[in-house]
């Protein structure tokens, strides 16, 4: 009994993974974009996916704890190993497992984006505001430093 609701648990996360893979993927792309209404939809479906990620785990770790065991991949294998349906729920958690895998991977991809993109929007500030700009040529030449900030209007 508790490995068929353990399998389901497991199937049951698989599809809001890849839903969240696939949004992770298109977040990829409107951060590039900087597409920022794609993005907003993109985050409130996320933080849904998540919130229904989390519970269900939380559904699979206190099943799993019940049972005395871990509630991790050991506890996972524990439960197969006495049950008829054993090699199936091993390959469905190989299955959640990897679309978790490519899911974290996605995600410090546009964690890395998202810094960069802070970076390049803080120096375009810092040379608006006219402090730490780089040394701009005149009419003659000559580079001329800009030591006074100036007010964006002025710019």
């Amino acid at each position: 009994m508790h490995d068929t609701t353990l399998l389901q648990l497991i199937e049951d996360d698989i599809a809001p993974t890849q839903e969240l893979l696939d949004l992770l993927q298109k977040e990829t792309v409107a951060l590039h974009g900087r597409d920022m209404q794609v993005l907003e939809t993109i985050l409130a479906r996320k933080q849904s996916l998540i919130v229904l990620l989390e519970q269900q785990g939380m559904r699979r770790n206190h099943l799993l704890n019940g049972l005395g065991l871990s509630a991790d991949r050991a506890g996972v294998q524990a439960v197969a190993a006495q049950s008829v349906n054993g090699e199936i729920i091993l390959q469905q958690l190989d299955v959640l497992t990897g679309l978790m895998d490519a899911c974290q991977k996605v995600n410090e991809t546009n964690g890395r984006v998202i810094q960069v993109q802070q970076h390049a929007t803080a120096n375009q500030i810092r040379i608006l505001m006219g402090g730490d700009s780089p040394s701009l040529y005149d009419s003659r030449g000559t580079t001329s430093p800009m030591d006074k900030p100036r007010a964006i209007s002025q710019v």
